[in-house]
């Protein structure tokens, strides 16, 4: 395929992380566009294809059967020529702690446009830094593509931790013949905060507690807050603490804060920390949190109809999930000012339909 087939993607711009390859790669597979991504990560510490990404890409091109050029760890250039989406079992193990989660994003939106039930058994890192941990993508991110009449099952069956990883999550993704635009622009009320503190390794089990008590101290004002403290079993022996709350509202949103412990930071402001940052998109009447706000992107381009979604400030992932969106697919999207802390984000989706699973 001559150079001029591919649509050009600079790797560099806005954000300049993985999200930009992420997303360029889902839109190429489902549809159907020829990519060349340069610069990759141009501007991290180490630039170009780390494993978690590479195995990310890799399953993508698996899944729609297409040609990868490029693909190795370190690579700052990559061209993909997808073709057609099909179902099955597919397997990744990133061999490092890197995020399952990142891969589950990529994929996920291929496997809608599939011709059958798609299974994915990921390994890698359940709760890594500088991604959602596995249970907002069960938590958080499924109530929220239910909105778009999409569905999933997400099962953790073992956890992994840095920096040996490790961890093995199963997803079961059922096809659609269209994704729905969606509404959500009403806040709503709380009706509940659900939340998980753990440890894991030699990390004593007082850290979970301290990290729970932090959070319950700070929401105290908050109907129904119930946080559960375990200490994880895994056969990494890897040493991790974090915690994971989640907030319901009467509208039927569903926000999410996550944080890991780290050296010179208390358990106990680590909980704090992390329900300060929930009680924030609360507060300010937001519908959805930042994690989200960027990752609905893709699903409100795609989908048929009007999208308007409410959202606190625009981050920079969510700037350049609108670029990648509109180079790919030529969607407009709008933000929309709404008073000092809040924004509309608008769209009128593609209306994409899933032709795999009509030809059946």
């Amino acid at each position: 395929m001559s150079q001029s087939s591919f649509l050009e993607i600079d790797g560099s711009i806005l954000e300049g992380g993985g999200q930009i390859l992420r997303n360029s790669m889902s839109f190429s597979a489902v549809l159907g566009i020829p990519i060349r991504i340069t610069e990759i990560r141009k501007g991290r510490s180490k630039p170009g294809l780390a494993a978690q990404h590479l195995k990310g890409i890799q399953l993508v091109a698996k899944m729609c059967q297409g040609q990868l050029e490029g693909d190795f760890v370190g690579s700052t250039e990559i061209k993909f020529t997808p073709k057609q989406l099909t179902g099955g079992h597919f397997e990744v193990d990133i061999q490092t702690a890197g995020a399952i989660s990142l891969n589950l994003q990529v994929a996920l939106p291929c496997a809608l446009m599939a011709d059958k039930t798609v299974t994915l058994d990921l390994r890698g890192g359940t709760n890594a830094d500088m991604a959602p941990p596995i249970d907002y993508m069960k938590h958080v991110m499924r109530p929220i593509l239910k909105k778009f009449k999409v569905d999933y099952s997400l099962e953790i069956l073992k956890r992994g931790y840095f920096p040996r990883g490790g961890g093995h999550v199963r997803v079961m993704i059922m096809p659609v013949r269209q994704l729905h635009g969606i509404e959500m622009t009403e806040p709503g009320s709380v009706l509940q905060v659900q939340g998980y503190s753990f440890v894991t390794g030699t990390m004593p089990m007082r850290l979970a507690y301290e990290m729970a008590e932090g959070a319950k101290e700070y929401l105290k004002q908050l109907p129904n807050v119930n946080i559960n403290c375990c200490k994880e079993q895994t056969s990494s022996r890897d040493n991790c603490s974090g915690i994971i709350l989640t907030a319901e509202t009467s509208s039927g949103c569903v926000m999410g804060t996550d944080a890991l412990g780290g050296r010179g930071t208390t358990a106990y402001t680590v909980g704090e920390m992390v329900a300060k940052g929930l009680e924030d998109f609360i507060r300010v009447g937001a519908c959805v949190d930042l994690h989200a706000q960027d990752q609905m992107i893709i699903y409100m381009a795609l989908a048929k109809g009007k999208s308007s979604v409410k959202c606190g400030y625009i981050t920079t992932h969510t700037r350049t999930a609108i670029y990648i969106a509109t180079l790919l697919t030529k969607v407009e999207f709008t933000i929309r000012e709404e008073g000092e802390h809040l924004n509309i984000i608008e769209c009128t989706g593609l209306g994409l339909v899933n032709t795999n699973l009509c030809s059946e």
